[in-house]
C-alpha cells in the first residue's frame, strides 16, 4: 500500500492495520526515506525533488520480492498511480485498489481481467469527471474488470483523518466496499 505525496502518514499504517486486522498481508513501503509533509504543496515539492523515476524505482525495489505470490497493489492518491504502473507491468498481480488516485495508461498496456476498484471524491481536483471518463475507457480496453466509487462532497485524501479532506461516512464507506473486494480477490 503506497502512501500519498503526505508520505507515510499515520492514516497509512492505520489503513494498513485495518487489512491486516481482516487477514490481509499488508506492506507499505516508504517511498519518502521517512518524509512526511503537512500540506499538499510541501509533499509534491518532496516528490519533485525525488523524483517520478526514483520513486518508481524504490516501489518496484520494494515490491519485487514478493511479486512471484500475485500482489494486489493499492495506494493514496499519488500512492495509487504508482500503484497503477506496478500492476498494470506486473502479469501476476491479483488486482489493484486505488484510493484518490490514478495514473496515465499506456496505449500497449494490456492486462487479463485485472480487477481494478478506484474510490474516489466527487467531485475532485485532481481526478476530474473528463479525466476519470477516459480513464475508465483506457482501463477497460486494458482489459481491467474496473469499479468506480465516488462520494459526493468528500475532499481529495478524505479517508485520512488528520487532514481537512476527511469525511468519516464516505472513508467508512469506501473501507467496507474496498474490504469486500479484497475478501474476493482472497477467494479467487
Amino acid at each position: 500500500m503506497f502512501h500519498s505525496a503526505y508520505g507515510p502518514r499515520p492514516a497509512v499504517h492505520a489503513a494498513a492495520e485495518r487489512l491486516r486486522e481482516a487477514g490481509h498481508e499488508v506492506h507499505t513501503p516508504d517511498l519518502y526515506d521517512g518524509r512526511t509533509a503537512d500540506t499538499v504543496e510541501d509533499g509534491m515539492a518532496i516528490k519533485d525533488e525525488i523524483g517520478r523515476d526514483e520513486l518508481l524505482k524504490r516501489a518496484v525495489a520494494a515490491t519485487a520480492p514478493l511479486s512471484e505470490r500475485g500482489l494486489v497493489y493499492a495506494g493514496f492518491s499519488l500512492g495509487g498511480a504508482i500503484a497503477q504502473n506496478l500492476a498494470l507491468a506486473d502479469v501476476r498481480a491479483r488486482g489493484l485498489l486505488l484510493l484518490h488516485g490514478t495514473s496515465d495508461i499506456a496505449e500497449n498496456a494490456s492486462v487479463d481481467e485485472l480487477p481494478v476498484q478506484l474510490h474516489v471524491a466527487d467531485p475532485d481536483p485532481f481526478e476530474p469527471h473528463d479525466w476519470l471518463n477516459a480513464w475508465y475507457l483506457r482501463m477497460r480496453r486494458a482489459g481491467a474488470e474496473v469499479e468506480i466509487h465516488r462520494y459526493a462532497g468528500a475532499g481529495h485524501l478524505y479517508t485520512d483523518p488528520d487532514l481537512p479532506d476527511y469525511d468519516k461516512e464516505a472513508a467508512e464507506r469506501t473501507w467496507r466496499i474496498a474490504l469486500d473486494f479484497l475478501a474476493d480477490l482472497a477467494d479467487r
